[in-house]
């Protein structure tokens, strides 16, 4: 069989509502998850012995490759599909890790993706969407890699018809663990963080037809819960925010995940390229990309 390959897009919150703890320790979430076009690529070479290797700008940020979810994510399938045939993964690192865009996360449903392809089983096999799920709590929503409102810890996906939207995306270059900020967020287990009410009522989105700044105008409404606590322990965060902010034309700018990184709307691309260029020059050491979600 010939090499397969799939692109690992970047996952971005646009809003993010954590609603309590749960009494295992689990958060329960609420966010509006959109993808980018910057992507790790994963290709896979069907046949022989399980094995990772990873290139690219940022392969010397992965750590071990034993401890990579793609291998996780391929192991975990192995224990519930017969003979599941693995084979040679090579791992393009593009995305800044540990930077709330989900980067391991799409890299495993990348794997979960092309593993279906290889052995002719659907992306929504039971058994696919059970190690998604235990896999790590993004990976679900990376399977998929389509807009959607995620709930709970991750496994309750609601499609949405989200616009394109010009983008830019801003990394410092500093590794945040996603166990900090939550720890940060200081949460007790079974409790809540907002009213009974506000968990029962559900914000209703536009639909398809509405324009993107009707868009940017509900997103703006919401929030990232996580966005404290992250600045607090990476003030640089505050800067990168700033910056983005100021920008000419963006609509909205918002930390995306557990941080570091920052993501800024703009209504016209033009302006998230001028950005894009601005922001480069002036901070040569973060990393930046000007793209579309959606």
């Amino acid at each position: 069989m010939p090499a397969l390959t799939d692109d690992a897009r970047a996952k971005v919150n646009l809003t993010l509502r954590v609603v309590g703890r749960r009494v295992d320790g689990y958060h329960d979430l609420e966010s509006v998850v959109a993808f980018c076009d910057c992507a790790d690529r994963l290709t896979l070479e069907p046949g022989g012995e399980l094995h990772l290797a990873t290139t690219g700008p940022r392969a010397q940020d992965c750590g071990e490759a034993a401890d990579n979810l793609v291998l996780k994510a391929a192991r975990l399938l192995g224990e519930r599909v017969a003979d599941l045939q693995t084979g040679k993964f090579t791992l393009e690192k593009v995305l800044p890790v540990a930077a709330g865009i989900g980067g391991g996360s799409a890299d495993a449903a990348a794997a979960l993706r092309l593993l279906a392809r290889a052995n002719r089983l659907a992306r929504d096999d039971p058994r696919v969407i059970e190690v998604a799920r235990l896999t790590g709590a993004d990976v679900p929503v990376c399977l998929a890699s389509a807009a959607c409102v995620m709930t709970g810890v991750g496994e309750t996906l609601l499609p949405l018809a989200l616009p394109e939207m010009p983008c830019v995306l801003v990394n410092p270059g500093i590794a945040v663990a996603t166990k900090d900020v939550f720890a940060a967020l200081g949460l007790r287990h079974g409790e809540l963080r907002v009213g009974v009410a506000d968990v029962i009522r559900a914000r209703a989105w536009p639909d398809g037809d509405a324009p993107r700044e009707r868009w940017i105008e509900q997103l703006a409404a919401g929030s990232n819960d996580l966005e404290a606590p992250a600045r607090s322990l990476q003030p640089v965060i505050d800067d990168v925010l700033a910056a983005l902010q100021g920008a000419e034309g963006v609509g909205l700018a918002r930390m995306s995940g557990s941080g570091a990184t920052c993501f800024a709307i703009f209504d016209d691309a033009a302006d998230a390229q001028r950005a894009a260029r601005a922001l480069q020059v002036e901070h040569p050491t973060w990393w930046v990309h000007a793209g579309v979600l959606n």
